[in-house]
C-alpha cells in the first residue's frame, strides 16, 4: 500500500491546452539582410542556406553582388564551390559561367550557349552597408511602398563602425517577433526595468517605443562581482520597428550619469532570414555615436564593449527560444502586449498581396498601463537589495 499520497480531482474541461499548428510551409515576403555587404566581396562565391534552398551569393568585378540558386543548371554542380571570373561565378563541374541576371554567359568547350540556360535570382539591395535580398513566393518584384529606409544621422562622420554578429537559431522566426511586444521578458530576461512600454502597427511597419532604468540589485550585483568605472549607468530609451517581416532598426539612446555625456546614442540592427521552416540566421549590429572628447580607437573598443554586452542580451533570448513550446492561444493578462494584433500584422507577409486584408495593415496602438508590472518590480528589486545587504553582513 502507498502512502503519502493525495488525490487531486482534475476537471479537464479547465485545463488551458496549448494549442500550436503546424508552421507555413513558405517563407515570407520582404527584404532580408544577409549580413555586412564587406563580407561577400573577398573575391569567392559564398553559399547561404536561406528560403529552404541553396543560394550563392558572389560580388563580380565591377562590384555588383548576385544571388542566385547554388546549383547549375547543367549537371548541378554546387556554384557556391566554384570561382568567380569577371562578372560571373564559374561551375566547378564544367566551367559553365552565370551572370547576375541569371544567364549562363558563356561555356568554354562550347559553340553556343542553350538558349534555355537561366537559372534562378534574387533580386538585391545595398543600403547602409548592408545587404538585402527580396523574396516573395509568388515571384513579384519589390513593393515601392515597402522600400527600405535609410537609418538616420550616420551620414556625420561621429559613428564607430559596424560591430557584427550572426548565429543560427534552430527554431521558427515568429518567435524573435514576439519579442516586440513582450514588455515582462525585458525584466525577467533581460534584467532590465520598463517603465514605458507602447506599440504601433500600421502598414509594413511595427513599432515598439521603451523605456527603461537601471535595475538597482543588477547594478550591485555586478558592483559585487566586478566592481564599478566609469560613469554610472541609468537607463535606456528606445524606438525600434521593423520594416516587413525581419529587418529591425532600432534608435537606441543610452543614459549616464555624465555632465559630458549623459546620452549616448546608437543604432541596434536585430534581422534575420529563414534558414527553413525550423531555423533562421540571427544578424545583429550596432553603431555607437562617439563621445566628445573620446579617440576614435577608445570609441571602437567602447561599441565592441557594448556589442558583447547586445550578444549576451540576445543569448539570454535564445536560451528561452531553444527550450519554449510554440503556442499559437497564448493566455495574456492585462500587462502583456497586443501578441494577437502583432501575429495578425505579422500574417500579412505569408499571404498573397492579393489576400491581404486590411485588418493586416490598419493603424493599431496600443499602449501598456506600466503602474501594477512597476510597483511589483520595485518590491521586488527592494527585496533583491535586501538579500544582498544581508549576505554582506
Amino acid at each position: 500500500m502507498v502512502t503519502g499520497m493525495t488525490e487531486t480531482a482534475v476537471n479537464t474541461d479547465e485545463i488551458r491546452q496549448i494549442e500550436a499548428s503546424e508552421v507555413e510551409a513558405r517563407f515570407a515576403r520582404g527584404w532580408h539582410c544577409l549580413g555586412l555587404a564587406r563580407k561577400f566581396r573577398d573575391g569567392k562565391p559564398h553559399s547561404i542556406q536561406a528560403f529552404g534552398q541553396k543560394l550563392v551569393v558572389f560580388a563580380g568585378s565591377d562590384g555588383t553582388i548576385s544571388v542566385l540558386d547554388a546549383y547549375c543548371r547543367h549537371m548541378g554542380g554546387d556554384l557556391s564551390a566554384g570561382t568567380i571570373k569577371g562578372n560571373e561565378v564559374a561551375c566547378p563541374f564544367h566551367d559553365w559561367r552565370w551572370g547576375g541576371d541569371g544567364r549562363c554567359k558563356q561555356i568554354p568547350y562550347a559553340r553556343r550557349v542553350p538558349l534555355r540556360a537561366r537559372t534562378a535570382t534574387w533580386q538585391t539591395l545595398e543600403q547602409d552597408d548592408m545587404l538585402f535580398v527580396w523574396n516573395d513566393p509568388e515571384g513579384n518584384a519589390p513593393i515601392e511602398e515597402q522600400a527600405l529606409p535609410q537609418i538616420r544621422g550616420l551620414d556625420d562622420g561621429e559613428w564607430t563602425d559596424w560591430v557584427w554578429n550572426e548565429m543560427v537559431v534552430e527554431t521558427n522566426a515568429r518567435e524573435v517577433i514576439d519579442n516586440m511586444v513582450d514588455m515582462a521578458h525585458f525584466f525577467y530576461v533581460h534584467k532590465s526595468f520598463p517603465k514605458y512600454f507602447k506599440n504601433v502597427f500600421e502598414g509594413h511597419i511595427a513599432t515598439k517605443f521603451f523605456d527603461g532604468i537601471q535595475r538597482d540589485d543588477v547594478a550591485a550585483e555586478v558592483a559585487v562581482e566586478h566592481g564599478s568605472s566609469g560613469p554610472r549607468f541609468l537607463g535606456s530609451n528606445s524606438e525600434a520597428a521593423y520594416y516587413g517581416p525581419s529587418f529591425m532598426i532600432d534608435y537606441l539612446e543610452y543614459l549616464f550619469e555624465d555632465e559630458d555625456a549623459p546620452v549616448v546614442p546608437s543604432v541596434l540592427i536585430n534581422a534575420h532570414y529563414p534558414i527553413d521552416n525550423n531555423s533562421f540566421m540571427l544578424h545583429f549590429g550596432l553603431r555607437v555615436k562617439r563621445r566628445p572628447g573620446v579617440s576614435e580607437a577608445d570609441a571602437e573598443q567602447g561599441a565592441q564593449l557594448m556589442g558583447q554586452g547586445i550578444l549576451s542580451g540576445f543569448m539570454q533570448d535564445v536560451e528561452i527560444w531553444r527550450n519554449k513550446a510554440r503556442i499559437d492561444n497564448p493566455l495574456l493578462c492585462e500587462e502583456d502586449g497586443p501578441v494577437y494584433q502583432l501575429r495578425r500584422w505579422y500574417q500579412q507577409f505569408y499571404t498573397d498581396v492579393g489576400d491581404v486584408v486590411p485588418e493586416m495593415t490598419d493603424r493599431f496602438e496600443f499602449e501598456i498601463d506600466t503602474t501594477a508590472a512597476v510597483a511589483g518590480w520595485t518590491r521586488e528589486v527592494a527585496e533583491n537589495l535586501e538579500r544582498l545587504q544581508a549576505a554582506d553582513v
